[in-house]
Order: structure tokens, then C-alpha cells, then sequence
């Protein structure tokens, strides 16, 4: 086939706009030889157990899909009655940015909270953890969090833990929509059980497309509470893969070794760098801190679109000019400087 689009391009719109990371490409070519058992009984799919437990725990279970909001669907779905709830903050991904599929095709009740950066506290999810027996109220049963979260803040261990807590002393799980699991394990140097099995978590969605991988998530049980019926529910909302030795396969290239934390501490490294390029120029004000690998800030009217000119990314707040720049594992330095002087040269030229 022949190369059709401008390889020269570098954006700092979203990480799903970086290519595949070499090593998930090979692990797909070495899991394309020959004929394989089909819809999980192969032998990636085994070692992905193994290279999760050892992440996570023998207790933990993963079901590998084709998305993020696939998985996140599922994890929330198989661990609510058809008539509970879920707690997440108004600007949480489930809630803005899958279309209704938590509602439409998990039959769920989403109860948001806003949050000034994006992370839930045990008083925030009190808003909504109420009417518990009312009939007439759909059942809080579940908490999500994301980690790292939209707004490229972090959950230390202890606020996880507390969360937890707070859930299961109300009767309720907690789920964490890891997309960029591997950016907060890099942020935080802890192990990925350090702040999700050790800190009560209760099923997790296992990010790799951001991180590298051409399209593979998994849902990830951690406790026997949730994900009930994950086996049968894959399935019936299109997420179970037929040859899924491929997805397996783009899942271990990442994880069993540290191409998953390497990719992450870079796109970290990278956001990072960009913040310290721009700190003191006048105009650019940071709304966020820079924890993981985004960067949240305010610019004058029309520099966005003029910067835009040379680098795609997005409007957060068109209304009040944030905008969002995201590093991913492939962002150079030289991405970043060049980015940086764009942007510091829209702002002289308003």
C-alpha cells in the first residue's frame, strides 16, 4: 500500500494521534504465524494472565477489548444491577465523551458531580451517594474515577484509598477508568497494585491504545464483587474478539516489560518540558498542574488558531480560550521546542 498521508506532521492534539509503538507491531507479526485457537483459548491470552496477576495480583482477572469505552462499559455494567448508578465527576469521559454509551448500551444512570480538576473526594461523591432504597431513585452502586484524569491530574494512593473506603462503607465498588494507567504509574513511581489492588480498587480498565498499542484495552477484576458475568457481557455488547491472540499480543508487548512505563515516563517528560518552555510567557496562564502527560492552559484571543496553523490540538474551553496539548510516547524534544516557539510567537504577534 502506499503511504497516503504527510508523515512530516506533528500534533499535540491527543496521544490516539501517535502511531504504534515498534514493539506492539512486532508482537503482532509474531502472533500472526500460523493457526491459533480463536475468542481467547491461545496462548497469548494465558500469558496475559499471568502478566497481569503479576502486576495486579493472582486475584485479578483480565477480559482484553477492542476500546477504551468498550471496556469502560463493561466494567461498570457487570458490576451494577440493572438498576444502579454510577458516581463520576461531570467531566469524566464516561459522562462527556463516549456518546451515551454508558446509558444507551450499559443501561446505566450516570450521576455527575463537578469537580474543579476532574478528581472525586469521599464529600464530592456524597452529592449523589443518597436515596439508597428509594424506589424511585436509580441505586448509587458504583464510583468511577479515571487515573489519570482528564484534566491530567492525579489520585495519590491515599486519596484511591479513601475513595475505596468510602465506596464500600456505603455498599458501593470502585472502578478506574485507566486510559492513561500507565502515565499516573510513571508520575507517581509506584507499581500499578500500589495504587489500584493495595488501595481497595475493585475493577479497572486497562489502558494500551494511548500508550502505544494499535487498538487493545482489557477489563482487569480485582475483586469477587465486581464483574460478574464479563464472560457473557463481552460478548453481547460486540467487544469479544474472535482472533484475540492480537489484541493479547498488543497488550503484552507493553506490559510484559516496561515498554508500557517507559512510553508513559517519556509522554510525562515531554508534557513537562513543554510547560517549562511557556512558564513566565505573558498570556499563557496553566489551569492545571502538569502531573501526567497533558497541558492545560489559557491563551490570549486568537492565538489558538493562529498556532493551529502549524500544530493541530484542541480547544478545552472554547468560551474562556483553554486549550489542551497532549505529549504521547512518540513527542520529540524537537516537537516541543518547535511547539513552544510557535506559541510563543503567536502570543508576541497578539
Amino acid at each position: 500500500m502506499q503511504q497516503i498521508h504527510d508523515t512530516s506532521i506533528r500534533t499535540f492534539a491527543s496521544d490516539n494521534y501517535a502511531g504504534v509503538h515498534p514493539a506492539v507491531l512486532a508482537a503482532i507479526a509474531t502472533a500472526n504465524e500460523g493457526h491459533v485457537v480463536s475468542y481467547g483459548l491461545d496462548p497469548y491470552t494465558a500469558r496475559l494472565q499471568e502478566v497481569v496477576r503479576g502486576h495486579l495480583g493472582p486475584q485479578a482477572e483480565a477480559f482484553p477489548v477492542f476500546n477504551g469505552t468498550g471496556a469502560n462499559v463493561l466494567a461498570l455494567q457487570s458490576s451494577l444491577p440493572r438498576w444502579g448508578a454510577v458516581i463520576c465527576a461531570t467531566g469524566a469521559h464516561i459522562n462527556v465523551d463516549e456518546g451515551g454509551a454508558p446509558e444507551r448500551v450499559g443501561g446505566l444512570k450516570l450521576l455527575a458531580v463537578p469537580t474543579p480538576d476532574g478528581k472525586l473526594t469521599p464529600e464530592l461523591v456524597d452529592r449523589e451517594a443518597w436515596g439508597f432504597g428509594d424506589e424511585h431513585r436509580a441505586q448509587p452502586g458504583i464510583v468511577s474515577i479515571t487515573q489519570s484524569t482528564e484534566f491530567g491530574t492525579l489520585y495519590s494512593v491515599d486519596e484511591i484509598r479513601a475513595l475505596a473506603d468510602h465506596a464500600h462503607d456505603k455498599g458501593m465498588l470502585l472502578h478506574v477508568d485507566g486510559a492513561r494507567i500507565a502515565n499516573a504509574a510513571a508520575a507517581l513511581d509506584l507499581p500499578l497494585g500500589a495504587f489500584l489492588t493495595d488501595a481497595g480498587v475493585d475493577i479497572l480498565s486497562l489502558g494500551g491504545t494511548k500508550d502505544g498499542a494499535l487498538g487493545a484495552e482489557a477489563v482487569v477484576t480485582l475483586s469477587e464483587r465486581a464483574g460478574e458475568g464479563l464472560t457473557y457481557l463481552r460478548k453481547l455488547d460486540m467487544q469479544l474478539a474472535s482472533k484475540m491472540r492480537f489484541l493479547s499480543a498488543q497488550l503484552l508487548a507493553l506490559y510484559d516489560g516496561d515498554v508500557w512505563l517507559s512510553n508513559a515516563r517519556h509522554a510525562n517528560a515531554m508534557a513537562a518540558r513543554l510547560r517549562a518552555a511557556l512558564e513566565g510567557v505573558d498570556g499563557v496562564d496553566f489551569v492545571q498542574p502538569t502531573q501526567s502527560n497533558g497541558v492545560f492552559a489559557h491563551l490570549p484571543a486568537g492565538v489558538a488558531d493562529r498556532v493551529r496553523e502549524s500544530f493541530m490540538f484542541y480547544d478545552w474551553n472554547g468560551e474562556s480560550g483553554e486549550v489542551r496539548w497532549m505529549c504521547s510516547w512518540d513527542t520529540t524534544e524537537s516537537d516541543v521546542d518547535a511547539f513552544a516557539a510557535a506559541v510563543r510567537a503567536a502570543v508576541a504577534a497578539a
